[in-house]
């Protein structure tokens, strides 16, 4: 689970996510006989699924300015070094690369049902934000459950502009989006921060609400409420322990509870609803929360 994106979601060298588990990952790396890993983990997991680290002849260098990192790789070498300053030197070491065939975009399958669903179903409500995306945008995602409808509609595209759970601690991401608002403005920069989270990791640091309303930030918070905890309900899949009782969250109202901290908050069930408050949202440049009703899902992990 990536917790940040360093590279151009819409670039053609771009190959989607490695994968979430030990057995997710060696299976997305088989058929290579290289893999390099520049600042970052050798790897981050998610659930455990056990499989190979590495597939058979495959080889891997990593290169990290964090000797904790390199100390923890359990395969490959590492080499220690500031990413920047090692690729830069490596750079100088090879030609250009123009006689490469170089890869057309990664496809992004964008199929949706004929008829909208009732009640929304993550990849609509993905989608119609995607229409009514504003420029310059940076999201925040704590609804771990639609990690892969965020990639696939809402691409990450510019520097720090998309913040995300490394592992599956919940409810930073409400307070998270202040930080960041309230960091924008300190340095100057103006633009509007959009947080998409599931109606359970809303309800954990929910008087960051107040806040944002203080200080009059441009956040939009766009709550996914399916009526229960998804992703923990995986989990109890995976761990062959379903009916885990406390992960249905019946009678919440989300957006009275928002207005009572000051915010702007309404309700939203179809996908023409959804575009015409976030736009009146965004143009209100304040705090403000959408609750749209999505169809539960699990994810497979």
């Amino acid at each position: 689970m990536s917790d940040r994106v360093s590279f151009p979601e819409n670039h053609p060298l771009y190959r989607g996510p490695l994968g979430m588990s030990v057995r997710a990952i060696g299976e997305r790396l088989v058929g290579h006989d290289l893999v390099v890993v520049v600042g970052a983990e050798v790897f981050r997991y998610y659930p455990y699924v056990p499989g190979d680290i590495l597939p058979a002849g495959t080889e891997l260098l990593h290169v990290t300015q964090d000797p904790a990192i390199a100390a923890s790789a359990r395969v490959g070498d590492s080499l220690l070094g500031d990413p920047r300053l090692t690729l830069e030197s490596l750079g100088e070491l090879v030609g250009d690369g123009g006689s490469r065939v170089r890869p057309e975009p990664m496809p992004r399958p964008r199929d949706l049902p004929e008829s909208q669903s009732s009640p929304l179903t993550p990849t609509e409500v993905y989608a119609a934000l995607s229409t009514v995306r504003p420029e310059h945008a940076v999201f925040v995602n704590e609804s771990t459950s639609t990690m892969a409808e965020h990639a696939q509609w809402l691409p990450t595209v510019e520097p720090e502009s998309f913040f995300a759970t490394p592992s599956g601690g919940i409810g930073w991401a409400l307070p998270a989006a202040v930080g960041i608002a309230l960091a924008d403005r300190e340095r100057g920069a103006s633009r509007p921060v959009i947080a998409l989270i599931g109606d359970g990791s809303f309800q954990y640091s929910i008087q960051g609400l107040w806040t944002g309303v203080q200080q009059g930030l441009p956040i939009v918070y766009v709550v996914m409420r399916n009526h229960e905890y998804s992703i923990l309900k995986s989990f109890a899949d995976l761990e062959k322990t379903p009916g885990v009782p406390g992960l249905d969250l019946p009678g919440l109202d989300i957006a009275a509870v928002a207005r009572g901290f000051g915010c702007q908050a309404v309700d939203v069930t179809t996908t023409t609803e959804l575009e015409k408050e976030f736009k009146a949202a965004v143009d209100s440049g304040s705090t403000s929360v959408i609750v749209v009703t999505t169809e539960p899902q699990k994810i497979p992990l």
